[in-house]
């Protein structure tokens, strides 16, 4: 999401560590350039994600599949809601080609919402890796997965085609679960991350901080995290997509980010990447290693 263009509280001053540098470097400009040329669809660009440049750089980059529009409609999130429109089945291939033609070292695939499919999409997710990994064989992967209402047989066709990281956001802490991801269930998602560990993944999962949680919430939410083995935190400062979406209560500093990580590192996973700006898919090349 741009920063610059957040819809924050009236009375909450953007405080300075949230500002940005504008994307700079020989190989953000070359794969800007790409990505303009060919029309390529990315989420670093179409997010405005503010970590684009550095990701970039280091040859990382995310793609989102089946669409733009969400069955679902979380207080936090920025995609529109609504029906989707039809599959389009030739997508996997359109994705690979951007990869091989951007030069991707590490990719992230996240996808919309799709309870309107029988399959929750999880056809087009494995077609998705298993095109990837036909034209980038040396590219690593990240899937950043839906819950899929809980259905372990359109979770398992993730799991046949072997990412080397399967991430599901938890978002936010228990308490703030309903009002957060309204349709979403925080031991639903739990489940999810176990039933992967359970299978063999690399697993990771997201908090996004300012929503009104307490520390006490947040350290007992990494404790529900640590008990089903996840191997990848990541904790970033949630930003108001629009005036419609729920708002910033609080801004995380830098010195509570790092206690965080702190925290997280002590109690056992593998990676924390904690601070305002990081994002589900910052420094996720190194969390494929």
């Amino acid at each position: 999401m741009a920063l610059e263009n957040l819809a924050l509280p009236e009375r909450q001053k953007k405080p300075n560590w949230l500002r940005v540098k504008l994307p700079v470097g020989k190989k953000y400009t070359e794969l800007r350039g790409l990505v303009d040329k060919y029309k390529l669809n990315t989420i670093c660009t179409s997010g405005s994600c503010p970590n684009m440049g550095e990701c970039w750089g280091e040859g990382t980059a995310t793609f989102m599949i089946l669409g733009n529009i969400c069955t679902r409609s979380c207080g936090f999130c920025g995609v529109k809601t609504g029906r989707p429109e039809t599959v389009e089945w030739d997508e996997p291939e359109k994705v690979a080609r951007s990869i091989k033609i951007m030069g991707i070292k590490h990719a992230v695939i996240t996808s919309v919402d799709r309870d309107d499919l029988k399959d929750g999409g999880s056809i087009i997710w494995a077609e998705t890796i298993d095109a990837i990994r036909r034209a980038n064989p040396t590219t690593t992967l990240e899937t950043l997965i839906p819950d899929f209402q809980g259905n372990t047989s359109q979770i398992d066709r993730i799991i046949e085609v072997y990412p080397e990281v399967v991430s599901h956001n938890m978002e936010t802490v228990r308490r703030l679960t309903r009002e957060v991801r309204i349709q979403a269930k925080y031991d639903r998602s739990l489940g999810v991350l176990k039933y992967l560990k359970e299978k063999g993944m690399r697993t990771k999962t997201g908090l996004m901080l300012g929503l009104g949680e307490t520390e006490d919430e947040v350290i007992e939410t990494m404790k529900d995290l640590q008990a089903v083995g996840l191997d990848v935190l990541t904790i970033g400062q949630y930003l108001q997509p629009t005036k419609k979406h729920l708002p910033v209560k609080e801004f995380i500093t830098p010195e509570q980010f790092k206690k965080y990580e702190t925290i997280g590192l002590e109690m056992g996973f593998m990676y924390v990447e904690s601070g305002a700006l990081v994002r589900s898919s910052y420094k996720a090349h190194k969390h494929a290693k």
